[in-house]
């Protein structure tokens, strides 16, 4: 496997976009749809991605070239000339995606359909949280995943790091992760000292948007807002067909922006940040709030007050459902900005918290929201939960070490390039 490169995707804001840049995204536009429509022709890759034929041939030609789509015969055209199909080549490599959170590390590995071939969860518990620790539990992850595979995991493109908090592509450093409060780690040098492929870092926030634009509900989209619900909230942004990182890759902090005067406290040090309501520790304490004794209440263990919660919403627990609605008023206010904001397509409740409630969540947050957005770009946005089967970090992640190999030679590779442990 090769050694590490650097970032995929763009820099700063304020860099123009390059003829080389308008390429790479045209490759994950037609090697988007060819995921989602194999097998395919060049004439129908063209009318999907609004590009010429001219341009999709050339690009097809590219991806064969790289291994990542493959010629699987013709079909027939009325009267014309039989039209050559291509797919993905699953077997042309694999990915690891991997989900670093505050409790757990999940890593799963993908072909390059983005199907999973397997999956490993790694604990973390109170205390667990030094960055050499992490890095330790992460590699053990990976390396199981990549022994469940066995053959399936023969060449590893790449692995994408999805670590809460903020982080700088670029360096593969986590600058600020409050939950843990870690400044300025160096993770992927940590990482690379365990893992010999190439590696890229980013955050949840940003990893749920690409996985909804590559195989979620904003696929198709240009503006698209993914709310990531979990231990932390924040919300990944898709503007103009791509995902919004702002200067610093910073874009989306949502969770941080202040719902409550003089509220809460919260890790990053203001106060009625929308995170102290909407995400897990703050559902759980809704909950206290309403009733101390609980017996819906873990102490300790967000998943399973969620859970209990989301099953007590489902067998009509007047407690339960207060809960779920006061969330979902903060929520919904929230969401309401995002739309008055951004005026997406669409938005996407995604993550663990929004997994767990379902459909009962969707339905207050849909009701908050039309109480308080503005009615012309609320009529044009829709509120959807995140179709996507397995962990949209896990996805997501993977899909940056995809956009990664996609890249052309010489942009977003080779640093610190590595042979093995060092």
């Amino acid at each position: 496997m090769p050694g590490r490169p650097g970032p995929a995707g763009t820099g700063a804001a304020s860099v123009k976009r390059t003829s080389r840049d308008i390429r790479t995204a045209n490759r994950y536009r037609v090697l988007r749809q060819i995921i989602a429509a194999s097998p395919t022709s060049r004439q129908e890759l063209a009318a999907a991605t609004g590009l010429s034929l001219a341009t999709v041939a050339t690009l097809v030609g590219e991806l064969l070239a790289l291994g990542m789509i493959t010629e699987v015969g013709f079909e027939d055209s009325a009267g014309g000339r039989p039209r050559g199909l291509v797919a993905v080549n699953t077997s042309g490599g694999a990915l690891i995606g991997v989900d670093l959170a505050e409790t757990y590390v999940r890593v799963e590995l993908f072909d390059l359909a983005l199907n999973v071939l397997a999956r490993a969860d790694e604990a973390l518990g109170p205390g667990e949280d030094r960055p050499e620790q992490v890095a330790g539990r992460v590699a053990a992850a990976v390396g199981s995943v990549v022994a469940r595979a066995g053959d399936g995991a023969a060449r590893v493109l790449g692995a994408g790091v999805s670590v809460p908090g903020q982080v700088d592509r670029d360096t593969g450093v986590c600058v600020y992760a409050p939950n843990w409060d870690w400044h300025d780690v160096p993770l992927l040098d940590l990482l690379a000292g365990h893992l010999a492929c190439p590696l890229y870092l980013d955050n949840p926030l940003r990893a749920c948007a690409v996985a909804e634009l590559w195989s979620g509900a904003a696929r198709g989209h240009g503006d698209a807002v993914v709310v990531n619900l979990g231990t932390g909230v924040g919300a990944g942004l898709v503007l103009g067909g791509g995902v919004h990182r702002g200067v610093t890759n910073s874009a989306g902090e949502w969770g941080h922006t202040t719902l409550v005067l003089d509220g809460r406290p919260c890790h990053c040090g203001n106060h009625g940040c929308v995170e102290t309501y909407t995400g897990a520790p703050g559902i759980m304490l809704n909950l206290r709030e309403a009733q101390p004794d609980s017996p819906l209440l873990r102490p300790g263990d967000q998943t399973a007050t969620v859970d209990a919660l989301a099953a007590g919403v489902r067998a009509g627990d007047p407690v339960a459902v207060r809960v779920l609605r006061e969330t979902a008023r903060y929520l919904g206010a929230g969401v309401a900005d995002l739309i008055n904001l951004f005026n997406p397509e669409v938005v996407v409740l995604s993550s663990w918290v929004a997994a767990a409630f379902g459909e009962p969540l969707l339905d207050e947050v849909r009701a908050a929201v039309t109480r308080r957005a503005l009615r012309r770009p609320l009529a044009a946005a829709r509120i959807v939960l995140s179709p996507i089967p397995t962990d949209p970090v896990c996805l997501g992640a993977a899909t940056f070490a995809l956009e990664g190999a996609l890249q052309p030679a010489g942009k977003g590779a080779g640093r610190h390039a590595v042979g093995g442990p060092r």
